[in-house]
């Protein structure tokens, strides 16, 4: 017989995993932004005070980003609210 709570947990891991793959690709998207910024400053240099502000607003973004993700994945782990639903439910 399958445990129902065993498949909700197992369910969770696998969100908290794909949650956490937003921070492998929100590095190599900042990556490409600060490439892509320091190209741009490289040929035009009278604007790269313009560009870099721009670059950090990106930045900060791109990271906020990661952080919700890191966040999803803690609660799902730890906190997750469908395995106290799912005990309400059968307990």
């Amino acid at each position: 017989m399958h445990d129902p709570l065993a498949f909700v947990i197992a369910v969770a891991h696998i969100s908290a995993a794909i949650a956490l793959l937003n921070g492998i690709l929100t590095t190599i998207g900042q990556g490409k932004v600060a490439v892509q910024a320091i190209e741009s400053m490289a040929r035009q240099p009278e604007a790269a005070d313009s560009i870099r502000s721009a670059m950090f607003i990106g930045l900060a973004m791109g990271e906020t980003s990661g952080i919700y993700g890191l966040l999803i994945a803690i609660i799902m782990l730890f906190a997750n609210p469908l395995v106290n639903i799912y005990i309400q439910h059968m307990g």
